[in-house]
């Protein structure tokens, strides 16, 4: 049995879940309202202040849906109460990151500036400090379009093994490769 897909999902004070009958999951909270869509064969219901996901059969698929569902309902319940934060650094010499609203605008030491609009439920900030690498803040109450987007960001000039130049995520461990110096040892 799933052990994602049976566990409860504890509802916070101040959320609300509501399950309509074409199978939409509402989650609404503090800092906002997420939807999901759910398979018509996956089944939510609230029970004791718990949400509880159920699936029809043994099949490998609901199995897999089961954990899925669960998985991404806890996930719209965490965001619409604290909510989720990514950063991400700049590492390169002349790389910039600067935003005006959703907007933001990357040197990345191509001849040309990205300029990378934001969609309007993700909130932007960036940082330059001196001696440190420009950071990008990104904030949403939706996981999934978070990670998307940060994903975006990250392939416009991914960190390299070498010298580890580009953009990556604050804390990420990077693998370095020694280059053409240790092979002549």
């Amino acid at each position: 049995m799933s052990r994602v897909g049976k566990a409860p999902i504890a509802i916070p004070a101040g959320v609300t879940v509501s399950v309509s009958a074409e199978s939409v999951v509402t989650v609404k909270g503090p800092k906002g309202e997420l939807t999901q869509k759910l398979e018509d064969d996956i089944t939510v219901s609230q029970e004791e202040g718990n949400i509880v996901v159920k699936r029809p059969t043994d099949q490998k698929r609901h199995k897999a849906l089961h954990g899925l569902y669960r998985a991404l309902i806890n996930n719209m319940v965490v965001g619409v109460t604290q909510g989720y934060k990514l950063e991400q650094e700049l590492v390169g010499v002349g790389y910039r990151a600067t935003n005006t609203g959703n907007t933001l605008d990357l040197v990345l030491g191509f001849s040309h500036h990205y300029v990378f609009e934001l969609p309007k439920e993700i909130k932007v900030a960036t940082t330059a400090e001196k001696g440190k690498n420009p950071t990008i803040i990104l904030e949403s109450i939706d996981k999934q379009l978070l990670g998307q987007v940060a994903a975006k960001i990250r392939s416009l000039r991914a960190p390299e093994p070498y010298k580890g130049k580009g953009i990556k995520f604050v804390g990420e461990v990077l693998r370095r490769k020694a280059g053409k110096s240790a092979a002549k040892k």
